[in-house]
Parts: C-alpha cells; structure tokens; sequence
C-alpha cells in the first residue's frame, strides 16, 4: 500500500531504470512533504523515501541518473525549492554520491532513525533558482 500511495500521489517522482530485457534493476521514489501551518513559509520541499541499484547493475551511474530525473520533476514541474533525505550514516558509496556527486549537504544527524538503531544523516540539496 505504501509504494502504491506515492506512485498515485506523486507519479511524476517515481523512476524506474530497466536493464536491456526490461527488468527493473533500480528505482527512485519520491514524494512531497506535508505542509507544517507552524512553520515559517519556505517553499515547496520534496523527499527522497528510497532509492535502490541492484548490486549487479551498481557503478554503472544508475542511481545518479535516477536521481538527476526525480530532481527534475521537483523542480520543473512541482516547482520544488528543495529536496531532503536520510541516509544510513554507515552507507558511504550513497553517502559519497549525495553529497559529492548530486550537491546535498549534512543537515542534522537523527539518532536512532532506523529499526536496528543505526543513525542517518537528514541531508538536503536547494535547487537552484533561475
């Protein structure tokens, strides 16, 4: 139920990349944040819920490529002034391609955030306005 409620709320966020047999070998899913009426108006912010590159088809640019496309739609078409999301602070190949790669920065650092009790990094990119 989960995947289905962002694919028929926010379709133009979910990617999916196919190998040349038309498997689907990674995926990005995204949404919009909800709108909180206490805080300050700071434009229209998106999420990042899960990105995945099967480990065979990994090194390849997949998930750079993925990404670069949800971006997009934040920006282009949901006029997204940024985009947020965790990442496992253990996770350095992810961690390396947010920040060096697509431009996000460590915003904070949530203690505890997944189910094992593993800590994750709240990262954030602004987009850049015209």
């Amino acid at each position: 139920k989960y995947y289905l409620y962002h694919a028929l709320s926010w379709p133009q966020l979910l990617h999916v990349a196919e190998d040349d047999n038309g498997k689907i070998v990674g995926y990005v899913m995204a949404k919009l944040e909800e709108e909180d009426g206490s805080k300050e108006h700071k434009g229209v912010e998106a999420h990042v819920t899960s990105l995945s590159v099967l480990r065979t088809h990994r090194k390849l640019g997949i998930a750079t490529k993925l990404m670069r496309a949800s971006h997009h739609q934040m920006k282009n078409v949901l006029l997204c002034n940024s985009c947020s999301l965790r990442v496992r602070v253990g996770n350095k190949a992810a961690i390396a391609l947010y920040k060096d790669v697509l431009g996000y920065e460590v915003i904070d650092t949530d203690k505890g955030y997944y189910a094992d009790g593993e800590d994750a990094y709240d990262m954030k990119l602004t987009f850049e306005q015209p």
